[in-house]
């Protein structure tokens, strides 16, 4: 390259890609000073890394070594990320160049969105719910105590945008998994097809269509928590118990479930159960922190 192209330098970067190495590779040049654009094709950084459990060759947990460069790139002042977006073209020579991105839209304002989900459940590119008339309505059995339940629920949602989410948390609150003819009912007051209700019910973790406990018993088996006994853990639960991982006691109040991540690898090995994470715990504290929960409930 001659001296002349060197002397009209622009101090930006673009990184192009999200994943794992664009994170860290723009990290690294806002490091030493300078601009970065972050050019991501899909909603959101992580790439492939995102969906894995561990990472080869350390066994390590995929969101452990993400979250904290995902935490940096939120916060860095030099960097810009520009998600749903693709490069054009470019013009220019190394050092000196200009490009030109095409970002789809997201159709809300970026810079004002706090998550808080409104805009999905007010979104009217949907498909149209429609109720099944009355006339075409198959019978469903249903206990009365299940039948009011299920309508006290639906009742406070009718006539409000966006409910089926709060509908099914609801009823997974109330039975802690969802019975065939219960998502059948729903579907059928609803108008949502039963298939779009068992997709949901079947991909997020905290339902179920099988009989759960009252209490789900998750014990970690990340690697840092295995390294330190998560495993003799799990066989302690299991004797205490008298039931295998994904099996639920006989008076439904545990269900002993094995995950692979915590988020609290300080406290390992650690147990999540009701609603509080038990950390450091040695194989002896099992049978008490079940017994302690258990009189809880009875009490």
């Amino acid at each position: 390259m001659s001296d002349d192209t060197r002397t009209d330098r622009i101090g930006a970067a673009l990184v192009v890609g999200g994943g794992i190495g664009g994170m860290q590779a723009a990290l690294d040049l806002a490091g030493a000073g300078i601009k970065v654009y972050l050019v991501e094709q899909k909603a959101g950084v992580g790439g492939v890394m995102a969906q894995l459990d561990k990472t080869f060759p350390t066994n390590d947990c995929a969101m452990c070594t993400m979250a904290p460069r995902l935490a940096d790139l939120s916060r860095h002042k030099d960097i810009e990320l520009l998600t749903l977006a693709e490069v054009d073209h470019i013009e220019g020579h190394a050092g000196n160049f200009s490009v030109t991105v095409r970002k789809r839209p997201r159709y809300v304002d970026e810079a004002k969105c706090t998550g808080c989900g409104t805009c999905v459940a007010n979104c009217p590119v949907r498909y149209r719910v429609q109720p099944i008339p009355d006339e075409r309505r198959e019978p469903i059995e249903l206990a009365p105590d299940v039948r009011t339940a299920v309508t006290e629920i639906l009742g406070r949602w009718k006539g409000k945008a966006g409910p089926l989410m709060p509908i099914l948390q609801e009823v997974n609150a109330r039975f802690n998994y969802f019975p065939e003819e219960v998502l059948r009912f729903i579907a059928r007051e609803t108008g949502h097809p039963l298939t779009h209700l068992y997709r949901i019910a079947t991909f997020y973790s905290a339902f179920s269509i099988t009989p759960r406990g009252k209490f789900t018993i998750n014990v970690c088996m990340g690697t840092t928590c295995y390294v330190r006994g998560s495993e003799r853990l799990m066989e302690k639960f299991t004797n205490v118990l008298g039931v295998g991982v994904d099996e639920t006691t006989p008076d439904r109040l545990f269900t002993l479930k094995s995950v692979r991540c915590l988020g609290c690898c300080g406290l390992a090995p650690a147990v999540a159960m009701a609603n509080e994470v038990h950390g450091k715990l040695a194989v002896n504290d099992v049978a008490r922190i079940v017994e302690q929960c258990g009189k809880g409930e009875a009490a």
